[in-house]
């Protein structure tokens, strides 16, 4: 996960809000919604890191609150996330993100600042995703014994994520290692550029080489 600053919502959404008998399955205008919701995310799932496209075959529209239990949120648009699609079809416990999460409710917004994910979240080596938050530990999918984990409420610690992030990783450093020695301003221009502080669209699982920087930056 990473932090998502919220951009301006689509004016269609804003307007559709405001009709009688508005609700999120009579509002026309997902393309334009799936757009902003990529740009602002970097074309990343708000909840696993991988890659979103605007289409509804690379993603889905998540909603923090389900819509089941807040109806009253469903077009809010600070509710809204773009997520990839979690194994859609496959079995309960090899589905992820959004698919996997249903109705659950979940303790911290990755769109909130004041929910601070990223204070919150870490990436082990073995491509774990954990928190020293018990919560927001069970929600992600908490280790059980060796490579067992639980579901929690969004899996994310199912196995092909966990390879994938480690894989991520593993690129990354062996590519650091060619260069040799870092410096700290090198190392806070390669964490401001995994963060995303440029527009553009970031590399997949970018948020587990930020935090790696991160912890290196501290060491040097």
């Amino acid at each position: 996960m990473r932090a998502i600053t919220k951009l301006t919502e689509p004016p269609s959404l804003t307007q559709h809000r405001a009709a009688a008998h508005a609700d999120y399955d009579n509002y026309r205008d997902k393309d334009t919604l799936r757009t902003c919701l990529v740009e602002e995310q970097r074309g990343l799932c708000c909840f696993c890191g991988g890659r979103i496209a605007a289409n509804p075959d690379r993603m889905k529209i998540a909603h923090w609150m389900p819509q089941t239990p807040f109806p009253q949120h469903q077009l809010d648009y600070w509710n809204l996330l773009g997520a990839c699609l979690g194994n859609e079809g496959q079995l309960k416990s090899k589905q992820h993100c959004d698919t996997h999460q249903g109705d659950a409710l979940l303790s911290r917004n990755p769109a909130n600042p004041g929910h601070r994910i990223e204070d919150f979240i870490q990436f082990l080596p073995d491509g774990t995703i954990t928190s020293c938050d018990p919560i927001l530990e069970q929600e992600l999918g908490r280790r059980k014994q060796g490579d067992e984990f639980e579901e929690g409420a969004l899996n994310l610690n199912v196995s092909f994520l966990r390879t994938n992030r480690k894989r991520a990783l593993n690129a990354f450093t062996a590519g650091l290692r060619k260069r040799g020695h870092l410096s700290q301003m090198a190392l806070g221009n390669l964490i401001s550029k995994w963060r995303g502080d440029a527009p553009g669209e970031l590399d997949a699982y970018a948020p587990v080489i930020v935090y790696w920087l991160r912890k290196r930056l501290a060491r040097a």
